[in-house]
């Protein structure tokens, strides 16, 4: 079970990571109370998240880890909340981030 925290730490800072930048683009250049707000409180919940899973994850492996699944979540949102279609090399990229966040995280961590 404590094996499987610094991961579960990873998923909530990439959630919060996410809805934040999602809450950042709806702030509209952090001229709108609300948004501006809520992309503050998760850009922090984010770190506390990312601060947890360091205790055990390298910090490499843990930013690589958290940027790459940040990116993905990120792209997403952008296609279902704001009608953002990637094209194809952006598409191939995407692919390739998660490749290397699989590669990273399967062959990059000694145990």
């Amino acid at each position: 079970m404590k094996a499987f925290l610094p991961y579960f730490f990873l998923l909530l800072a990439v959630l919060f990571g996410t809805a934040s930048n999602s809450f950042a683009k709806s702030a509209e250049g952090f001229s709108l109370v609300l948004p501006s707000l809520l992309s503050a409180i998760t850009i922090i919940l984010c770190m506390y998240g990312l601060s947890n899973v360091m205790k055990t994850v390298p910090i490499g492996v843990t930013y690589a880890s958290f940027a790459g699944l940040c990116i993905l979540a990120t792209s997403l949102v952008g296609i279902f909340k704001f009608a953002q279609i990637p094209n194809l090399y952006t598409s191939i990229g995407l692919i390739l981030i998660i490749a290397g966040v699989i590669i990273v995280n399967v062959f990059g961590v000694e145990n």
